[in-house]
């Protein structure tokens, strides 16, 4: 057993094919076919059940996966140990940050991060949530930027900032001739909100139950530019974070946003890796990067008419 066949096995286990696990691998399908073989025979035990147009992992083939890729993960921890004990800021890292936050923080502070740190390689990964927690577990991602609460005690939460909430609004809406609202007007309003599945969802439902408003039925977007869209459309009422409101994102005269008056419900938005982590020290140059943010963009826009801009928001937090 070698630490290439154990790859081979992880890149079948995810791409459940395995022309795409070779192109993957960067070897020939018959090569990694072979060595799939090769482990079966070492282990004495199944892994792959094998069908015309469908590959599956048995149960044993699974839990051999699995334990490979922790394996996996510490190798590469070895390896990332020796290189950063050189150049404690040179490597890759990889992030994830999930949809509805990705596009609208990147372009204020990926300028920043190059300038900072000139020879770190910054791969990006967009997923939902619960997909970055399990890529972070199980070593395909070194961090992720995500929205608070995160349970696991096998991660570590480095808090960054908050990111209040604005209430869209047709432009015609009853609610566009106000300047500012307060949480208490959502009383008996149904708000357009995304899929299952997205964290900015269950944040806006718990803005919702605080103010008593509660989703439209019929309608569950796929996207915040489809929320954005609806709105313009006249569709509905919706909430946007902060991020998604500011240049270099368009805005729509269709639209009318409405910052909250007093403490607005936001979403906390912390760096998370794990404890075990050998990039802990680089971790937190990058929080502190990240941390930076400039605060005028946690702030209503100024073309908002009748909007006063107010200290970073301490409650009450979407998503407890």
């Amino acid at each position: 057993m070698n630490l290439r066949d154990l790859r081979y096995l992880v890149a079948l286990a995810d791409h459940k094919h395995f022309g795409r696990a070779a192109t993957a691998s960067f070897v020939s399908q018959p090569t990694l076919s072979t060595q799939i073989r090769k482990l079966e025979d070492e282990l004495g035990v199944a892994l792959v059940e094998r069908a015309p147009r469908k590959v599956m992992l048995t149960p044993v083939g699974r839990d051999i996966a699995e334990r490979a890729r922790k394996v996996i993960a510490d190798v590469d921890q070895m390896t990332q140990i020796a290189r950063r004990s050189q150049d404690p800021e040179a490597g890759t890292v990889r992030l994830g940050l999930f949809p509805t936050l990705g596009p609208y923080l990147l372009p204020h502070v990926v300028p920043g991060l190059r300038k900072r740190f000139p020879r770190l390689e910054l791969l990006l990964v967009e997923e939902k949530t619960d997909q970055i927690l399990a890529r972070l577990r199980d070593g395909r991602l070194d961090a992720g930027l995500l929205a608070l609460p995160v349970h696991d005690d096998q991660l570590h939460v480095e808090p960054l900032f908050d990111e209040p909430f604005l209430l869209a609004v047709p432009r015609h809406h009853e609610l566009a001739r106000q300047a500012s609202l307060r949480v208490a007007d959502l009383d008996n309003r149904h708000l357009l909100l995304l899929e299952e599945g997205h964290c900015l969802r269950d944040q806006a439902l718990d803005v919702c139950r605080m103010a008593g408003a509660d989703e439209r039925d019929g309608f569950r977007a796929t996207s915040l530019e489809t929320l954005r869209q609806m709105v313009a459309a006249g569709v509905g009422i919706t909430l946007l974070p902060m991020l998604a409101v500011q240049p270099p994102v368009p805005t729509s005269a269709d639209i009318a946003l409405l910052p909250f008056r007093g403490e607005p419900p936001f979403r906390q938005i912390a760096l998370v890796w794990r404890r075990s982590s050998a990039m802990a020290g680089l971790m937190m140059e990058l929080a502190a990067e990240l941390r930076a943010l400039p605060r005028g963009l946690l702030q209503p826009p100024p073309e908002l008419a009748g909007t006063k801009r107010s200290k970073a928001p301490a409650r009450p937090r979407a998503g407890t």
